[in-house]
């Protein structure tokens, strides 16, 4: 990479190398256009769907693999759903998620929100959707809306971006892709430890399948005894889920204190690990220290699986965030771990989800609820054998997300100097990332 200390030129939109063009975001598309959503009312179309449908809060500027729901071929044919091709860019038009970016990599539908973007073959779809994140901000300056934001198709059209050429655009796009590769690498890799994790946890103390003598409990003859709770091991007890279990355990921050802080914004769905946090003075709201883990409290953000564990502070470091956050820590129980997979288990979410109360909208866990949830409470040597099994994985989550953190911040370093031509890419070399 060379710096350019000359041969730029003034255009609307900021100082460009005089060899790169200026142009609206049509032109480097063959079709721009949106999605749809089939009728929630017709099971035929969503029951055993095979087809990816995209909600906007599934784009978080990722590269896209896997939807969280599907739809069915007769859903995508009588509704305005439409296939897009992989390496279609995808960007939410819509609220809260307003400006968010995407790039396919599937086969996949989107709802309405989405404005969908197809690639030319003169243009570069990395190149693309680096540009629309390089000038995002001015786009949503661009949107309408008393209440929320919105932005529409024709906006994103006549949107204007730099463009150098085709072989300029691959080489920029190359640079930062691969960054972003090696970070999707890091997600996809904690994903998998983290079901693990969850099948273990799930084998051992849903399924009574912890082993014994080599060989699993229940399967092969392990006594059971009755319970109020149902069948569980000898040797096990039914507690609360209080008793047993710290909630909102009592950590102190000096009032004003400068202290890292984590926002319900902070916590992705059905994704334990944290990546982003602040720095704030102390004023209100739940505290947390390494191993606890931080449960949404309130509706919508219960229901849709988000559930931190704190493991990037400092040693004795207490940190704070929303007070919309339950925090569980260890009591009798010490196994963070076996904390974590019970908050995230469909047993206690189904529950807690019931027990909500408040006006509609702002549903709320009652704290009660824990006193009354009861959970089988398993010896401690067979907790101290799961944490075995389970810590190095979670050191592993947390190691991934350190070094991600830092390719993020030489990618948010790099694509304002690339994108405008600042730092140039020899385009006669390839560009590897070791």
């Amino acid at each position: 990479m060379t710096f350019e200390k000359s041969g730029f030129k003034e255009t609307e939109i900021g100082e460009f190398p005089k060899e790169w063009q200026v142009k609206p975001v049509k032109d480097f598309c063959s079709k721009i256009t949106s999605g749809g959503t089939p009728s929630r009312a017709n099971p035929e179309y969503w029951n055993k769907g095979q087809i990816p449908w995209l909600k906007t809060q599934e784009l978080q500027d990722n590269i896209i693999y896997c939807s969280e729901e599907y739809i069915t071929q007769k859903g995508l044919e009588n509704s305005s759903a439409k296939l897009f091709p992989p390496d279609t860019v995808l960007m939410a038009m819509y609220g809260a998620t307003v400006g968010k970016l995407g790039i396919l990599k599937i086969q996949a539908t989107t709802n309405q929100a989405f404005c969908a973007m197809i690639v030319n073959n003169v243009n570069d779809y990395h190149f693309l959707f680096y540009a629309l994140l390089y000038r995002r901000s001015d786009l949503i300056n661009l949107a309408c809306g008393a209440a929320q934001q919105n932005l529409n198709q024709d906006i994103i059209k006549e949107f204007l971006l730099p463009s150098p050429n085709l072989k300029e655009q691959k080489a920029i796009g190359k640079i930062l892709s691969d960054i972003d590769a090696k970070i999707e690498l890091s997600k996809r890799m904690n994903e998998n430890l983290e079901a693990i994790g969850q099948t273990l946890f799930k084998r051992w103390f849903v399924d009574f399948e912890f082993p014994n003598q080599g060989k699993p409990y229940k399967s092969t003859g392990g006594k059971m005894k009755s319970t109020d709770f149902g069948e569980i091991p000898e040797g096990w007890s039914i507690k609360p889920f209080s008793e047993v279990i710290a909630v909102n355990p009592a950590r102190k921050i000096e009032k004003s204190a400068v202290s890292k802080k984590v926002e319900m914004a902070d916590l992705t769905p059905w994704q334990t690990w944290i990546e982003s946090c602040a720095f704030d003075k102390c004023k209100s709201g739940s505290r947390f220290q390494n191993g606890d883990t931080l449960l949404a409290r309130i509706t919508p953000c219960l229901e849709n699986g988000k559930t931190g564990f704190v493991s990037f502070l400092n040693k004795n470091e207490i940190a704070f965030g929303s007070t919309e956050f339950i925090v569980l820590g260890p009591k009798t129980i010490q196994s963070s771990y076996f904390i974590l997979y019970l908050a995230i288990s469909n047993n206690l979410r189904a529950s807690a989800i019931q027990s909500m109360t408040g006006s509609s909208g702002r549903q709320r866990v009652p704290n009660d609820f824990f006193d009354d949830f009861t959970v089988a409470v398993p010896p401690s040597d067979l907790l101290s054998e799961f944490d075995s099994l389970v810590a190095p994985m979670f050191a592993k989550i947390t190691n991934n997300v350190e070094k991600s953190g830092y390719l993020g911040e030489i990618r948010d370093l790099l694509l304002p100097k690339l994108m405008s031509g600042k730092i140039r890419v020899p385009i006669e070399n390839e560009v590897e990332l070791s």
